[in-house]
């Protein structure tokens, strides 16, 4: 299965904010939307990605606030992403080693999706329930 497949069934919906956002902004937006990270895009360049994780390292353990802290202040620029022909098992891959939870999918060096550790989970259950229903009919023909 690939990136694709999965965007296909999910959606290409992506949310997106500026760099020059405030954190509680950010953090708003990924409220209202129910998302775990949200991309940062100007004039169409993927910039950063802004996860959870990154507040709660960056602001909260540091004690700053988020009214006054920017996006750019702790948004991540070294971003990970893949190509919507990537299969699941090298975005496992990637997800283990670069240790993210989100891979922005990009197409031209445009941002045309994101998938997420669950996208990718979900995806390999529905792939592992096909080929038991495959084996069990063959079994029992």
């Amino acid at each position: 299965m690939t990136v694709n497949q999965i965007l296909s069934t999910k959606g290409k919906e992506v949310y997106s904010i500026l760099s020059t956002n405030t954190v509680y902004e950010a953090l708003t937006v990924m409220s209202e939307k129910n998302i775990g990270a949200i991309l940062i895009i100007e004039d169409t360049v993927l910039k950063g990605v802004l996860s959870e994780r990154d507040y709660a390292r960056k602001i909260v353990l540091k004690a700053k606030s988020s009214k006054k802290a920017f996006v750019h202040e702790i948004m991540e620029t070294d971003v990970v992403t893949v190509s919507p022909s990537d299969n699941l098992e090298y975005c496992m891959e990637l997800m283990s080693t670069k240790r993210v939870r989100h891979l922005p999918v990009l197409e031209n060096e445009i941002v045309i999706g994101i998938i997420s550790i669950s996208d990718v989970v979900k995806a390999i259950i529905e792939m592992q329930k096909d080929t038991i229903q495959h084996l069990n009919s063959y079994i029992t023909q």
